[in-house]
C-alpha cells in the first residue's frame, strides 16, 4: 500500500504516549499512529473478512441491494424503480 505524507495536530500528552509506545515496541510514531488508526476505525476486521471472503464482487452487490431493498419503507416501495436485472 503506497503512503502519502500529511500533517496533523495532535494534543501534546497524546503524542507522548505515541512516541513512547513506539519506543517500546520498536516502532516508528507513524506506524503507531497508522495501526491505532486502522484499530479504531475496524480496518483490521474487514480485511481479515475480505481475505476469507470467495464471493465474487457481482454476488455480492446482489447481496447488498437485497438488503438495502429489504430495510426501505413500505411507502418509499411504491416509488422505487425496480430493480436492474
Amino acid at each position: 500500500m503506497s503512503k502519502v505524507r500529511t500533517t496533523v495536530t495532535l494534543d501534546e500528552e497524546i503524542l507522548r504516549w505515541v512516541k513512547v509506545r513506539a519506543a517500546r515496541q520498536g516502532k516508528g510514531d507513524s506506524q503507531v499512529i497508522e495501526e491505532s488508526l486502522r484499530r479504531d476505525l475496524g480496518l483490521e476486521l474487514l480485511e481479515r473478512l475480505w481475505d476469507r471472503n470467495k464471493m465474487g464482487e457481482d454476488e455480492a452487490m446482489r447481496l447488498a441491494l437485497e438488503a438495502q431493498h429489504r430495510t426501505r419503507s413500505p411507502s418509499s416501495k411504491t416509488n422505487a424503480r425496480p430493480p436492474r436485472r
